[in-house]
């Protein structure tokens, strides 16, 4: 326990809510069992009900959603607390919110006795970390309210379809989960800080991520008169390199609007100018601003390119999610419960990432957070990167975690920015 911990508390008690080592080993093998069996967004029917059971044997109350999974609970939110938080001019609930579901990739890891047992799902990008933090923060809180060491009410989310543009943040806010809440936190797991460690940003620590559909047609051909038709696989490819550079030509350039292919199909034989072929990619956004410009410019540019190539285009743009944008007294309480826990070194600055999180959609109605858990192994070389079939974490960072909310939760002193 750091000097700087004692100091954060009232008469320098130390502060509670440590994870006991039963309840420590307990965490690891509930997420070693949701890592065996993923499931996808909006299908997270096992997930949910391993959750919901853990919490009723808790003495807890939680509700799945109204979209059939994922789930919220109170600790200490009751009547009284919601009647005083109106007196006092606001809500004064703290949420910790956690995503449940997996991606559609195949678990290529070798030798690991709790690798996925469902072809191609993989937790591999942690989620099933942030579900074990969370449940695991939840019980410890849970105990000290019924010791009355809890200063303040906790609502924890366990939210479905992170991964499922424009995400299930809309389900859970739908739902009931920022009702009266004052402030939201959250971690995601990063693999290029080491486990003990949190990664901090103020501002935006994520970016805006939308997803394209692209049809290209023409009326087809033989390879040997091109001139009399339109070139399709031409006209394909001059979209995939044009585009994303005419489009920064269009916007400033540290907005960071960058346009990514991820697919492209087109024809069945070598010597037939196809009538059909199909793109598909991402739009990624730093600036909020630029972001709300980005479906004009991106949908213009894609077809000034395909009118070029006499290629008819029909796009379908995906509204995704706006960057995370940290606010400063809650990324400062981040901060101070992580030091409290593991002192100053425990903490690092993190870049934006161009990745997207649906943990926007919260910070677009409550003040809030969200902290880059370290799962690299200290001392291991090169990164396991998330959305990768082998990606794995060091099961230290779990404690981490759950010893980061608990204390986040004891320190918060109510005055989140409004």
């Amino acid at each position: 326990m750091s000097p700087e911990s004692e100091a954060d508390l009232p008469g320098g008690a130390v502060l509670p809510g440590a994870l006991p080592e039963e309840l420590r080993a307990e965490l690891v093998a509930f997420r070693r069992d949701l890592h065996m069996h993923p499931e996808l967004g909006n299908q997270e029917f096992r997930t949910t009900a391993a959750i919901k059971d853990r919490l009723v044997r808790a003495g807890l109350k939680p509700r799945v959603l109204p979209v059939g999974t994922g789930l919220v609970c109170d600790i200490g939110v009751g009547a009284g607390e919601r009647e005083a938080g109106e007196r006092d001019g606001g809500p004064r609930v703290l949420a910790l919110r956690a995503d449940i579901d997996a991606l559609p990739i195949p678990d290529t890891k070798s030798d690991c006795p709790y690798r996925s047992t469902v072809p191609d799902r993989a937790h591999a990008c942690g989620h099933d970390v942030h579900t074990t933090v969370v449940l695991g923060a939840g019980l410890v809180l849970a105990e000290l309210h019924r010791q009355g060491l809890l200063p303040r009410p906790v609502r924890l989310v366990f939210q479905p379809a992170e991964e499922v543009l424009p995400g299930g943040a809309g389900d859970a806010i739908e739902g009931g989960a920022l009702d009266g809440v004052q402030r939201i936190l959250a971690l995601h797991c990063d693999p290029r800080v080491d486990a003990g460690r949190i990664g901090l940003r103020e501002g935006a620590i994520t970016s805006a991520c939308d997803r394209l559909e692209i049809s290209l047609d023409g009326p087809g051909g033989h390879t040997a008169r091109p001139h009399l038709t339109t070139d399709l696989v031409t006209a394909a490819a001059r979209v995939v390199t044009d585009a994303p550079a005419l489009i920064t030509r269009r916007v400033d350039s540290r907005s960071g609007l960058a346009l990514t292919w991820g697919r492209i199909e087109s024809g069945h034989a070598p010597n037939v100018i196809p009538q059909h072929a199909e793109l598909a990619g991402t739009v990624r956004c730093l600036d909020l601003d630029t972001w709300r410009q980005a479906p004009d410019v991106v949908v213009a540019a894609i077809d000034e390119v395909a009118n070029l190539h006499r290629a008819k285009s029909e796009i379908t743009y995906v509204r995704g999610v706006p960057p995370v944008v940290n606010e400063a007294s809650s990324t400062e309480l981040l901060r101070r419960a992580m030091v409290a826990r593991r002192g100053t070194e425990s903490v690092e600055g993190t870049e934006q990432s161009l990745g997207g999180e649906d943990f926007s959609w919260y910070l677009e109605q409550v003040p809030g957070a969200m902290a880059r858990l370290g799962v690299r192994p200290p001392g291991e070389r090169g990164v396991r990167d998330l959305h990768q079939g082998d990606f794995d974490v060091d099961e230290h960072a779990i404690t981490v975690g759950v010893e980061l909310f608990t204390a986040a939760a004891l320190l918060d002193d109510h005055t989140a920015a409004r």
